[in-house]
This record gives C-alpha cells, structure tokens and sequence, in this order.
C-alpha cells in the first residue's frame, strides 16, 4: 500500500514537471512571436566613408494598433541624413509597416546601430543592434601625389542676420506709414470742415446763401423753409448773444434781448427785436400751426434776417485783450486735445501690434522662447552662439563646446605631484549655473601600491574608473550640494571609446543665501593603463537650452589612445 502511495507521488511530480515545461514553451513561443513583430535589417554592413547605409525596420501587426518609429538622432555613433515615409504592405488580415532611415559615418571604424525603440499600440519594442564596418577611401598613389595647396584667406559668413534686420525695417517702415498716412497727416478739408472753421457771421451768411438755393419756396414747402431760416438766426444768437437760444422757446429768447439790451450788453434796437420776435412767432405758427403765409412775406422774413445779423454783428460790443486772449488759449487746447488723442491712438495701436506679434510668435515657438530671446539667456546665448571644437590633454579628448575652454589646472600636493599629473580645463562656475570640465590624470606609476610580488607576464592592474567618478562626486559635496543622487550606466563615444557615464541631480547652494536650488550633473569617465580621461558638465534644473547643449556635447565627444 504505501509503495503504491510513492508510485502515484512520483507521478503526480513527473505531471507537474511536464505542465511547467509545457508553460514554459508556451511563454517562449509567446514571447518570440511578440519579437517577430519587428525586424532590423541593413542594406550594407559595409560602405565607405560619408556613403549612405539604409536601415529598414519592419513592423507586423493589426490595422487597429498605433506604430510610433524612432525619429531624430537615436542611431548615434551614426547619423541619420533622411528618414523616408512609411510603406504600408497588406498581408491576409495583418499589416507590413516598412520604414527606412538614410544612415551614414564621416570617420573609418566599426561602429554598432542601437537598439531602436518601437512602439505598437501599449506595448514597446526594441530592435537588434547592427554592427557595420566603415572603410576609408584607398588612394591610387600610382598617378602621383600633389602638393599641398597653399592657404586661402575666406571671409567669415556673417550668417542671416542682415534678412532678419532688412525684414524688421521692412514691416517698421510699413506700419510707421500707415500711422502717418491716416492719423499724422493733414488730410485736406473736407467743404463741410472748411465752413465750421469760419467766423459765425461768415457762417450765417453761407447758410442763407444755401436757403436761396434750395427749392422750397418754388415747392411751397414752407415748414422747412422757415425751419432753416430760423435755424440760421438762432445758431448766430446762440453763438454770439445767448448760448441757449437755440434751445429756447421764442417769447424766452425775446425776453432775454430785452434783458440784454436793459443791461447795455447788446446794443440792439426796438425795432430789430420786434422783428425777429414778428419773424420767429409766423415761423411757429407755420411748423406747430401748419400756417401757409404768402411766398412774397417768406422771401421778406428772409431779407428781414439777413439785415439783423448784420444789426447784431454791430450790436456786438469788441471783444477785450481778454477775450481775445481767452479765445486763443481756448484755440491751442483744442489743439492739443487733438494731438494728446493721436498719441494715444498711436501708442494704442503699435502696443497691439507689438502684443499680436508677441502672442502668435509665442504660440509658433512657445512663450519662453520669445521671452529668452527679448530679454535674454544665458545658456539660449550660449546655445545659438558659435561652437567651437578643440582637443585638451594628452592624450587628446576631442570635444565641441560652446566656448573655448581655459586652462583652470590646480595645484596638486607635493606627494600627489610625484604620483599624479593633471591638466585641467574648464568653463564657467557652479555658482554660474552652467560648468564645463575637461580633466586628464596621468599616473606616474600606474603599479605603485599594487605590491612587489608580480612576476613577469602579468597583467598590469587596471585603474578602477569608478573610484575616479565617486572621489569627482565629493568635490559637489565640498562645495557644499547636498541630497546627491547618483546613476551610471555604459557609455560609448561616436568613435567607439568605452567608458562609464554618472549622472543625477543634487541641490547646491545659492551664493550669499541659505537657500539651494536644483541642479543636474553629468560625468563621463574613461580609464587606460595610467590615464584617467573626465568630462563634468552641471547646470540648473529646467533649463532646456542647458540640456540641448549637454546632448551636443556629449555627441561630440571622442578619444584618442595615447601613445605606448
């Protein structure tokens, strides 16, 4: 009985062990057909220099996904010269999507395409890398070398600024014009404005000039008649007698010429007042009425009120110094109404100009662009500016840097002199939120501490570049960072050099203050028999133009061994 119990155990083992291998290829069928989805493949694992490689990716897969290819430049140390659009191929209930890249290398070696990033729907995908060989180009010397030709002098490009410039005075130009043009300029009067400029004698006898030529009498249209007849004796009153006649009523604007005549304000007489009380009372009844006098009488009135603007224009006492004065001071306040209201129509104008021009600017290229590029950047400046590419130490790292970088050597203790000799060259300080480090550490005696009990054909030790990096994070703690946090990963420079990249973010004091800011870091590090190569880079967290450059200078970067 119980050695049928431990057959039906070794049994139920041997059924579980089938169950997970069965899993087990399963999962791996599962996972190579996710794999087979993307393929890499080149054209060529071999070209010349500057020839082109065309790197395809092939993604199988539902019409219902999304596929996002890699763009921009993420097959560094290659470069990618054109990426073509995609070729949609149908198969049975799937979809081929085929993308190529135009890749190519300007110096000889053997170099690795990355690892593409694909993505399918939610899920991401990685390519295999390819390993291609670039050669140089082999040079017949059995027709002949030819000298060296001799230095030409040319002339630096000044770039495009002048277009920009030309454009700016352009659209200036413009706009100043058309503020001249419909708000500076003396436009010419109009007939209308020339007659408001006159004298209200001039401008009564003009308007009965106009009532002549009017065709109401041979109409009989008498209530319009009348009503500008009126019109012209009172728009006179009110200007020069009574400043409410044209809004009273007849008997008010008579008793008040009597009042001014008590008063020897105006030297009207009797007769003329009773007239125009006689022509104003018949001109009442003939709108309110609707009297009908005889065309002869309103030809009369007519003459009647021309003779008493003429009697009141002499009844008008002359004006004083005063009021001479006064009328003048009251002249140039119009005018300089006039001329406060076109600044401030021009001022108004060009600030909305200026903010419709700032407000589409920032919606093409984002709102902090145009502020920094107005009020200015330090690392945009540095970003935009000339670059410049140099090597430093011995052996040389070959680098490209938006300035040239000064030798900033220190001064090494005696005993670390006899050991060590560094070359160091920098640009710019913690405390300016952007710095740049080259450093060189050569080893006097690469072996020294390593002990006396290495024979003959062993290998020399090693420099741990990691102690380097770490005793290189010490000097941000010195200078007082605090909350350092460190990652490291592979590097691989353009031109094949292996080396170690630390990185992170720590908060460093800002000067002359208790307070700390953030900061990110990069440190690349590479480490011979007895040279240790360094490259330090540190700005201010959230400054995209500080991180555009760190990514141009680390593209940059190439090594040479030294010399044996």
């Amino acid at each position: 009985m119980c050695r049928g119990i431990r057959i039906n155990f070794q049994n139920i083992k041997v059924s579980f062990k089938r169950q997970q291998l069965l899993f087990f290829g399963a999962f791996l069928l599962f996972a190579l057909s996710l794999n087979a989805q993307v393929k890499s493949t080149v054209d060529s694992t071999s070209i010349k220099i500057g020839a082109q490689i065309t790197y395809h990716i092939q993604v199988e897969t539902d019409s219902t996904n999304l596929v996002v290819f890699p763009e921009g430049q993420t097959f560094a140390p290659l470069e990618m010269i054109e990426s073509y659009d995609v070729d949609t191929l149908k198969n049975k209930d799937k979809f081929n999507l085929v993308k190529k890249y135009g890749l190519t290398q300007f110096d000889s070696g053997k170099y690795t395409i990355p690892r593409q990033k694909v993505l399918i729907g939610d899920k991401t995908f990685f390519t295999d890398s390819i390993q291609v060989e670039v050669n140089n180009v082999v040079i017949d010397t059995t027709k002949g070398l030819f000298d060296y030709k001799p230095i030409i002098a040319v002339e630096k490009s000044g770039g495009n600024w002048w277009k920009y410039l030309l454009i700016t005075l352009l659209v200036l130009s413009i706009v100043g014009f058309l503020l001249y043009w419909f708000i500076w300029r003396q436009k010419p009067l109009s007939e209308e404005e020339k007659i408001a400029l006159l004298p209200p004698y001039d401008r009564a006898k003009l308007a009965l000039k106009a009532l002549d030529e009017s065709h109401y009498l041979e109409h009989e249209n008498l209530k319009d008649y009348y009503s500008d007849l009126t019109f012209i004796i009172r728009k006179y009153l009110d200007e020069k007698v009574y400043d409410r006649a044209l809004e009273s009523t007849t008997d008010e604007l008579i008793d008040r010429l009597n009042l001014l005549k008590e008063g020897n304000q105006v030297d009207l007489s009797k007769e003329d007042i009773k007239n125009l009380e006689s022509i104003l009372k018949r001109a009442d009844l003939v709108k309110f009425a609707k009297s009908a006098p005889d065309v002869e009488l309103a030809k009369l009135d007519r003459k009647t009120i021309d003779v008493e603007i003429d009697h009141v224009k002499e009844a008008l006492p002359e004006p004083t110094e005063e009021e001479k004065l006064l009328d003048e001071q009251y002249r140039e306040e119009q005018e300089r109404k006039k001329k406060r209201k076109k600044i401030w129509l021009t001022v108004g104008i060009s600030v909305f100009l200026l903010l419709a021009t700032l407000t589409g600017l920032s919606l093409k290229y984002g709102f902090s662009y145009v502020k920094d590029t107005i009020i200015g950047h330090g690392s945009k400046e540095l970003l935009e500016g000339e670059w410049v590419t140099s090597k430093y130490g011995i052996p040389p790292v070959t680098i490209t840097t938006p300035k040239v970088l000064k030798r900033t050597t220190p001064e090494l203790p005696e005993a670390a002199a006899k050991q060590m000799k560094l070359t160091q060259f920098s640009y710019g300080s913690l405390i300016d939120g952007f710095q740049l480090v080259v450093a060189t550490t050569t080893l006097n005696n690469p072996n020294q501490g390593q002990g006396q009990g290495q024979g003959q054909g062993q290998a020399k030790p090693q420099i741990d570049i990691n102690k380097s990096l770490e005793a290189s994070l010490k000097m941000f703690e010195t200078a007082g960072a605090q909350n350092i946090i460190t990652k490291n990963e592979e590097f691989l420079t353009p031109n094949g050099a292996e080396g170690v990249k630390v990185f992170g973010s720590m908060d460093m004091p800002i000067k002359g203050t208790e307070k700390f800011e953030k900061g990110n870091y990069v440190m690349l590090g590479f480490a011979s028999e007895s040279v240790v190569q360094q490259i330090m880079i540190f700005h201010k967290e959230h400054d995209v133009y500080a991180e555009q450059m760190v990514t141009r200078i680390l593209n940059s970067v190439e090594l040479k061994e030294a010399e044996k």
